[in-house]
């Protein structure tokens, strides 16, 4: 197993894989997960398509396409991330969430390996890809249904190899400020930013997903080259990881590209004005409580995808 020498800032981070976080940091996992009960009517029309993709555990014997956009659709012909690479580690095993489109996981190997020899970074240690099956989870994401998406943690990967406990227990470190305006100097450090940089100078990349805080710190520390910033992009919910969005591969000609972003940085006062309103960091309970969305069902995903469930498990 390669070893690393951490910077203190690193090997204290690291260190905190083994401290207890707050609740709200981050689900946990279960070292001893346990099956879901076999549904009364599977065949049900109005069932949630996330009660029949989260009860596939392994990928569809079809050749790989990423079906629909990336919070309505599928995968066909997945493949899974090895749970451990010579710069990579996988969390939240108990999860089945490390699949993806073949040209997601040789990103995500040759950014791994791109931080840790360009950056200094240790390794990543990867969160929520995708299901095998891609689809509606059970929780935690709208997206991830096309075997695009990844999120990877902020934390370094320590010089070791994770437990089972600790990949199901601990959780990524915040790196956001209290009062939300700007990181948290104790947890982010210089080093962060060309991991980010890494993955979003990647022609195959659309998107990189970050807290508005962190977007702030990127656009203040960037230097030289700067275009890359274009593709960092504000976003609820990523106080912890940064997330990968790939384009639609070559080939998957029933994958819905998204919109690419706008030409700019994105750092202007203006840019970022939205996200550290006071009713974006404050905001105030509706005087009517919005309705639930009804869960997406088998009929609201593209008509390929019913294929892709009802095909054998790839071998």
């Amino acid at each position: 197993m390669i070893r690393f020498r951490l910077i203190p800032a690193l090997a204290l981070m690291s260190a905190a894989l083994a401290v207890t976080v707050p609740a709200q940091a981050q689900d946990k996992g279960s070292v001893n997960p346990k099956p879901l009960p076999p549904l009364a009517n599977p065949n049900d029309p109005n069932i949630a398509a996330k009660e029949l993709f989260g009860r596939k555990l392994q990928p569809a014997a079809l050749a790989p396409q990423a079906i629909g956009f990336y919070a309505k659709g599928c995968i066909a012909g997945a493949v899974a991330l090895a749970i451990n690479g010579s710069a990579w580690q996988v969390m939240r095993l108990s999860r089945n969430r490390n699949w993806g489109h073949p040209d997601l996981i040789a990103l995500l190997e040759r950014v791994a390996v791109k931080a840790q020899k360009t950056a200094g970074w240790p390794g990543l240690l990867v969160g929520d890809m995708s299901q095998p099956r891609g689809g509606p989870m059970f929780t935690g994401h709208a997206s991830h249904q096309i075997g695009l998406d990844a999120d990877i943690w902020l934390t370094p990967m320590p010089n070791r190899q994770l437990s089972r406990e600790e990949r199901e227990e601990t959780s990524a470190v915040m790196m956001v400020r209290k009062d939300r305006l700007d990181i948290d100097p104790a947890t982010w450090m210089p080093t962060h930013l060309p991991v980010i940089r890494a993955a979003a100078q990647e022609p195959q990349v659309e998107r990189i997903f970050v807290n508005a805080a962190i977007k702030k710190a990127l656009c203040r520390e960037a230097k030289g080259d700067r275009s890359w910033l274009s593709k960092v992009r504000p976003m609820y919910g990523h106080d912890y990881h940064f997330h990968i969005r790939m384009k639609c591969p070559a080939g998957s000609t029933n994958c819905e590209a998204q919109t690419p972003p706008a030409d700019g940085e994105g750092c202007s006062a203006g840019d970022l004005a939205y996200w550290f309103s006071d009713a974006v960091l404050h905001p105030k309970p509706p005087p009517v409580p919005p309705k639930p969305k009804p869960p997406l069902t088998l009929a609201n995903l593209p008509s390929e995808c019913r294929q892709v469930l009802q095909a054998p498990d790839a071998k």
